[in-house]
Formats: structure tokens, C-alpha cells, sequence
């Protein structure tokens, strides 16, 4: 009997252990910089990666980056190609009747963003100029809710570096974005020297949610509370703020 129940006991042990080091398979969409961008090796890196790296950490599990288009995010998650996806994705209404999320890990606006020489008070105020967004984001929403009805030229990209190269090109007068990845993305850079944020903070929950979470399928509420402590422990930890720190001047978890 003992035998038996030391055999029960180091096979639950075994369980247990292979749970929590099984791989964590993380959705990326590495075109967003600073949150999620490549290395010059092509290494991920950001503040994403950074943050799914601190949870894994947590969970005891290895974070694996699967990069995957924007607009590709959910259906690829899914069709179980991964199991979360850590890549700025705003909870908001529509997303959340089709996956589940996290508690937030930060919140920043959204800004419009033209040439300096551009007169800039509403969205009448650049009809007929052509705004380019990432295609399935937030930031398209509004810009379809808001800009296209006054008169704005709302152009859909795969992926937000796309855009930049397009503004740069002369195809586009501006685009619609975070306000920190448009700034490290695009108006830190030499490109976007005559360009700059216009116009309100944009933190309209109806298209741009609650934050940033991590989104997962419906169905794991283990996982998803499991990953909502973790967030809560690295924020305690100090964890979060070094990641922070190292991209940013402020923490951009938000109220």
C-alpha cells in the first residue's frame, strides 16, 4: 500500500511539474514598436515580450512567440495555433464576445497624427486627407466611426510599420495611433520630424476598451486567473516597473 500510494504520489508530482513547465504559446504581432518589435537578429523583444516573459515566469511556464498579422490575432487563436495573445490588445465589447481577457497590464491613448503645417481642429478639419491605420485595431474603429464621416480617407494596413513607410512615401498625410508606439515607432525617428500628435487624448471606451490584456480562448478561467494574478504580482514585485523604466518616463499602467 505504501509502495502504491508513493508511486501515486511521485506521479501527481510528475503531473504537476510537467504543467508547469509546459510551453506557453504567445501570439506577437512584431510591428509595433516600442511594445512588440524585432532585434537586428530577429529576436522579439518590447514591452510585451518583456511582460509575457515576467508572467511566465510566474506561472512557471516558457513563453513562446508565435508572430501572427493584427488582423489574424483572434481567429488564429482561435484555431489553437497558440494559447494567449500578449500584443497590446485592447479589451473591448466586441472582442470580449469572442475571447476572454486578463485584467489590463496598461492603458494609453490614442492620438491623430499629421504634418506639423496641417491645421488641425476635428476631424473636419482633414477631410479629403488620407489617414492610414492597422487593420482589426481600435484605432481603425474610431477612425471608421469618426474620421470617415467627415470626409477622411481611412486606408486599412496589415501592420502599423506599413503605414509609416506609406506616410514616409507620400501615399498618406497621417495615421491614427498609440500615442507611445507612434512615438517610438514613427515620430522619434528622422521620417517624422515634420509630423506630430494632434488633438485630444483619445480614451473613448466604445472603440478603444479598457486596456490592454491578455486575451485568451473562452472556457480557461483557470488560466486567465492565474494570469490576472501574475500581472498583480509582478506590479507588486517591482518586476513591472523595471520593464516599464526600461521603455518608458511613466508608468504606463494607468488609473
Amino acid at each position: 500500500m505504501k509502495k502504491l500510494l508513493l508511486a501515486i504520489a511521485i506521479g501527481s508530482l510528475s503531473l504537476t511539474s510537467f504543467a508547469q513547465g509546459k510551453d506557453l504559446k504567445v501570439a506577437i504581432d512584431p510591428t509595433y514598436e516600442p511594445f512588440t518589435f524585432k532585434t537586428a537578429d530577429g529576436t522579439p523583444t518590447g514591452f510585451d515580450v518583456d511582460i509575457a516573459n515576467a508572467l511566465c515566469t510566474e506561472l512557471k511556464r516558457k513563453c513562446v512567440f508565435v508572430e501572427q498579422v493584427w488582423d489574424s490575432m483572434i481567429p488564429g487563436l482561435m484555431a489553437r495555433k497558440y494559447d494567449v495573445i500578449i500584443s497590446s490588445m485592447s479589451i473591448t465589447a466586441d472582442r470580449l464576445k469572442q475571447v476572454d481577457f486578463s485584467d489590463k497590464y496598461y492603458n494609453t491613448p490614442s492620438r491623430v497624427v499629421v504634418k506639423k503645417d496641417v491645421p488641425f481642429s476635428g476631424p473636419a478639419s482633414i477631410k479629403g486627407k488620407n489617414i492610414g491605420v492597422l487593420k482589426g485595431s481600435t484605432q481603425e474603429k474610431y477612425a471608421m466611426a469618426e474620421l470617415k464621416p467627415a470626409g477622411v480617407n481611412v486606408v486599412a494596413y496589415e501592420a502599423q510599420d506599413q503605414v509609416y513607410l506609406d506616410i514616409r512615401s507620400g501615399r498618406l498625410d497621417g495615421t491614427v495611433a498609440d500615442i507611445l508606439e507612434v512615438g517610438g515607432g514613427f515620430l522619434s525617428k528622422p521620417e517624422g520630424k515634420d509630423y506630430t500628435l494632434v488633438g485630444p487624448e483619445l480614451f473613448i471606451p466604445k472603440y478603444f476598451g479598457t486596456g490592454a490584456g491578455v486575451a485568451l480562448r473562452k472556457g480557461q478561467g483557470t488560466l486567465k486567473n492565474d494570469i490576472s494574478a501574475a500581472i498583480k504580482t509582478i506590479r507588486g514585485n517591482g518586476v513591472y516597473k523595471t520593464i516599464n523604466d526600461k521603455y518608458f518616463k511613466f508608468d504606463v499602467y494607468g488609473s
